[in-house]
């Protein structure tokens, strides 16, 4: 059995035998069971306790229990049930009732699975000998948690117990540890100390707000991306944040995403949706005039908000949002042109942005899945020649990829780029996409040699995707000690007492009239407290101004990383800042 396959199994038959403990703690007649599926590094299980509070407290003697019967979980037993006996053996369980009738309307097997006495729908995918398989130390519970039935927020709320589980004990521990690590960095933590964002529950969840410092960062990124781009032909164009419904009828994502949009109802009746992506504008913007080959390829970029309508349960920080900034591009293109494109955008773009952080990336080739074609855009054809396009660039390129079926998206494959960040986890982060099917429900086409019309392609490029998550991988694979370049306040300004000053602000005009962002720090407090303060905000560099410096017309520098840098000149500070400026090192954060 292939690892991954046996860790899923192992959650999924954990995830019944906590049900399986649930029901003999608080009664199977008292409680319903409904859905308990694997997920990454663990399992869970929604329950409905009609009308028992679960809390986080009552985990140890739930955990315990599945421990004791563990032993007695020697073996599967799987039956195929008729409706009848389905809808009678769960008589009391309106979401197993649910859950019966869609297997049948899909023309399915019901199938129940039994182990150690407890019995529960499935369609299967367990370990076969759970006692023997499941080391009783490699899991354990983790949380609970509110949670609709089938995630629909007019459902009732569920009660869901998070587990996690591994395949030993050590795998337990060092996942543990590597949380703790996480926790340590979470960007919800880290942006509210570091004052970067706040969420306001007048706003709204999911729409986060930038502080000063944090757009700071926003628009240094933004304009990273800019110069990157800028350098090989692109041009920025805008548009507006709502749109007619016919544009994304016509596209495809009003079918695709009817159920995500904010719609809007005008006071004549029309219907306007806020965009979720920007792809059917810039089309608009191509489809202006009638282009001749000699004018391809046509390179849009544009970062504007997008907004989607997320469930409030699957909201997270910065992660997963209803209002988010693209930083968004699209090419468009002739066919013969699309592996320079590519390949222009991976090596001028995407490796030399994700470098400058010490990121290593790695290759996923996402193409469609083909047992569902109803999923996606366009015909058998275009998919082929699109996938075939792109596996060929990476073989040409020598470049050690994975393929991802299922993972395309809905109108093209995709290369995404997993980022590893400094704990180890793995981030999909850039991505460009070959589209065929979007030039050919709009029509687009150019005036080739032959005086022909040609359809043309197009290519869809996202160097941080959305740079509200971007910024939460980065805050936490930085754990907020960004580099200089990057950092809100570059350098911190301490007077020792207030007869410094004086010096200290001359040494403060001259970073600031080069553009180096450098606050004062003339609070009537000791050094050491504004020495701590520098450092807990994390900023790169301080340079104390006392007696000894005012004498020998000098600074003394300090690094967040480094320690302590010695005295300089004032010429020698402003070069020295100037020149890692102008480099990008990604060194000089320290993770």
């Amino acid at each position: 059995m292939e690892k991954d396959e046996k860790i899923a199994k192992l959650r999924h038959t954990l995830a019944h035998l906590l049900a399986s403990a649930v029901g003999n703690i608080y009664k199977f007649d008292k409680v319903k069971l409904t859905l308990g599926p694997a997920i990454d590094n663990g399992f869970y299980y929604d329950i409905d306790f009609c009308g028992e509070k679960v809390a986080d407290s009552d985990l140890k003697k739930i955990e315990d229990t599945m421990k004791k019967k563990l032993p007695k979980w020697t073996e599967w037993e799987h039956k195929e049930i008729s409706k009848d006996e389905a809808l009678a053996f769960f008589k009391n369980n309106e979401y197993k009732t649910e859950l019966i009738n869609e297997i049948v309307e899909r023309g399915e097997k019901i199938t129940t699975y039994t182990c150690g006495g407890f019995t529960d729908l499935c369609r299967g995918g367990h370990l076969e000998y759970p006692s023997k398989d499941i080391d009783p130390e490699s899991f354990k519970l983790d949380r609970v948690a509110g949670a609709y039935w089938r995630g629909d927020e007019k459902n009732k709320m569920l009660t869901r117990i998070y587990g996690l589980a591994f395949n030993t004990k050590t795998e337990l521990e060092a996942y543990l540890k590597q949380r703790e690590k996480a926790e340590k960095r979470d960007h919800k933590k880290l942006g509210k100390e570091l004052d970067l964002f706040v969420f306001s529950e007048l706003v709204g969840s999911g729409l986060p707000l930038w502080t000063p410092k944090g757009t700071v960062l926003r628009n240094l990124l933004d304009d990273f991306v800019w110069e990157l781009r800028k350098a090989y032909g692109y041009m920025k164009v805008e548009i507006p944040h709502i749109t007619k419904k016919e544009l994304y009828e016509k596209s495809g994502h009003w079918d695709k995403f009817k159920t995500e949009l904010f719609r809007i109802t005008t006071r004549e009746g029309h219907e306007f949706a806020m965009k979720p992506m920007n792809c059917p504008h810039h089309i608009q913007i191509f489809d202006r005039k009638q282009w001749s080959y000699k004018e391809l390829p046509q390179r849009y970029a544009n970062s504007t908000t997008c907004y989607r309508d997320e469930q409030t349960g699957e909201l997270s920080g910065l992660s997963r949002v209803r209002s988010f900034t693209q930083d968004d591009a699209h090419v468009f293109c002739r066919m013969i042109q699309v592996k320079e494109e590519l390949g222009t955008i991976w090596d001028k773009v995407v490796e030399p942005f994700y470098k400058s952080f010490g990121f290593n990336l790695k290759l996923r080739l996402s193409l469609h899945d083909p047992v569902h074609p109803e999923k996606y855009l366009g015909n058998k054809e275009s998919w082929k020649q699109a996938e075939a396009t792109l596996r060929e660039l990476a073989q040409e390129r020598k470049t050690e990829f994975f393929e991802g079926v299922g993972e395309a998206a809905f109108y093209g494959p995709k290369l995404d780029f997993m980022a590893t960040d400094s704990l180890g986890r793995q981030w999909q982060v850039a991505t460009i996409q070959l589209d065929m099917n979007q030039p050919e429900r709009f029509d687009l086409t150019c005036v080739n040699e032959k005086g022909e019309k040609e359809r043309i392609v197009m290519i869809h490029a996202a160097i941080m995707g959305s740079i509200d998550r971007f910024l939460s991988i980065l805050i936490e694979h930085t754990a907020g000690n960004f580099p200089l370049w990057l950092s809100p306040v570059q350098v911190k300004m301490i007077p020792v007492r207030e007869n410094h000053n004086k010096y200290a602000k001359k040494i403060y005009k001259l970073l600031n009239e080069n553009n180096i962002r450098v606050e004062f720090d003339d609070t009537d407090t000791n050094l050491g407290t504004k020495v701590r303060d520098a450092k807990n905000n994390k900023v790169p560099y301080w340079i104390v101004i006392g007696d000894k410096e005012i004498e020998a017309n000098k600074t003394t520098l300090e690094s967040r990383d480094s320690g302590p840098l010695g005295q300089m000149t004032s010429e020698e500070l402003l070069a020295k800042l100037l020149e890692e400026i102008k480099n990008k090192p990604a060194r000089n954060a320290k993770a």
